[in-house]
């Protein structure tokens, strides 16, 4: 097998980013996009993987399994918000911009890591055993995404995880938890002095939640945001409120586990918690690993990340690394560069060519 055209690759790349943005592909709904994922890995003579609207494939060429590198990036988009100029669901070419629903969120990645699987796998040989996987349900973190699949891909001992980071490299993320909360007080009536008001009691543990700060705070993601983000009390205007609902929205850092962050909270709080999600963890890789110390020599900047991807369900070393900018994300009139994508593909190729393992890869 001769090695694949670089050139002629991303085009036929950005053709399939012209497709995908044309077809719906919303949380839960991306079966038409992996239809058309799989029939163009297929025509390339390669033999994905699937299960649901996840697709998985490994290239041909590694010398020998013993170093594993993942890339990732998702297929499903969030719905369309308000303000659309175009039809979202229409990929629409102006000069060097395509302007569509996913188009950097994050389908500039996914079209941009099938190229680079694409053109390494093409090689006379390749040092790593590469797992390219195209995942659903990103977007709402919902289980049947790429934590569904990772139990059948064995030792992976690095991830490459694309999103919108203008190309530099995130070598930390930040983690959420998220509280229900309820307050318990004793009803009456507002015009008497009785009853026990639930909503004061909420407001008293809202400040403490709005005022307290953990003491260590991170290099890379800075303190732990706690953020209460809705409140539901009352029934009646002129009714003491007896129960009262809040939701606390928190990102963490690589400093405190999810439990110890739990538990702090538990012990200063007079409301009970209800319910709690918080297994999409904090990321963070070791500077010194060999991927940031070749990222630092191709002039690849380094950060750490506010926003939630897939690697917080990730349970190896993993940076976050993709074509486009974070701040497109959801909004109306989302677009990507074709230079964007082009330039991306060059430098993953490099990274990955230029990549060693070793005993820092933890």
């Amino acid at each position: 097998m001769s090695v694949i055209d670089l050139k002629n690759l991303k085009k036929e790349c950005i053709k399939l980013l012209k497709k995908l943005i044309s077809t719906p592909s919303l949380s839960k709904e991306e079966h038409k996009t992996a239809d058309i994922l799989e029939s163009f890995l297929r025509k390339r003579k390669l033999n994905p993987k699937r299960k649901d609207n996840n697709l998985w494939v490994e290239n041909h060429n590694y010398d020998n399994d013993h170093y594993t590198i993942l890339l990732n990036s998702h297929h499903d988009t969030i719905k369309p918000s308000n303000g659309w100029e175009t039809d979202p669901f229409l990929a629409k070419e102006y000069g060097n911009k395509i302007i569509g629903l996913g188009s950097n969120d994050a389908g500039g990645s996914v079209v941009s890591l099938i190229a680079t699987f694409l053109y390494i796998n093409s090689l006379p040989k390749f040092k790593y055993k590469l797992i390219l996987i195209i995942s659903a349900e990103e977007e709402i973190r919902a289980t049947r995404g790429v934590e569904s699949i990772l139990c059948y891909l064995g030792k992976i001992n690095l991830g490459i995880i694309g999103e919108p980071t203008n190309m530099q490299m995130a070598i930390a993320e930040k983690g959420l938890i998220v509280l229900d909360c309820l307050s318990i007080g004793t009803t009456g009536h507002a015009a008497r002095f009785e009853g026990i008001n639930a909503l004061y009691l909420a407001i008293d543990d809202i400040i403490w939640l709005k005022n307290y700060v953990f003491k260590t705070k991170s290099d890379l993601l800075g303190n732990i945001k706690l953020t209460v983000t809705k409140i539901q009390c009352g029934i009646q205007r002129n009714v003491i409120p007896d129960t009262c609902y809040f939701t606390v929205d928190i990102r963490t850092n690589e400093i405190y586990s999810h439990e110890y962050i739990l538990n702090k909270i538990k012990k200063n709080l007079k409301s009970k918690i209800i319910s709690s999600s918080y297994r999409l963890k904090s990321s963070y890789i070791d500077p010194n690993h060999n991927i940031v110390k070749t990222a630092k020599n191709i002039n690849i900047k380094i950060f750490g990340s506010p926003t939630l991807s897939d690697q917080s369900v990730m349970n190896f070393p993993t940076v976050k690394l993709g074509v486009g900018d974070s701040s497109r994300s959801h909004t109306p009139n989302e677009y990507i560069f074709l230079s964007e994508i082009e330039n991306g593909i060059d430098l993953y190729i490099n990274l990955l060519l230029l990549l060693r393992s070793g005993s820092s890869d933890g």
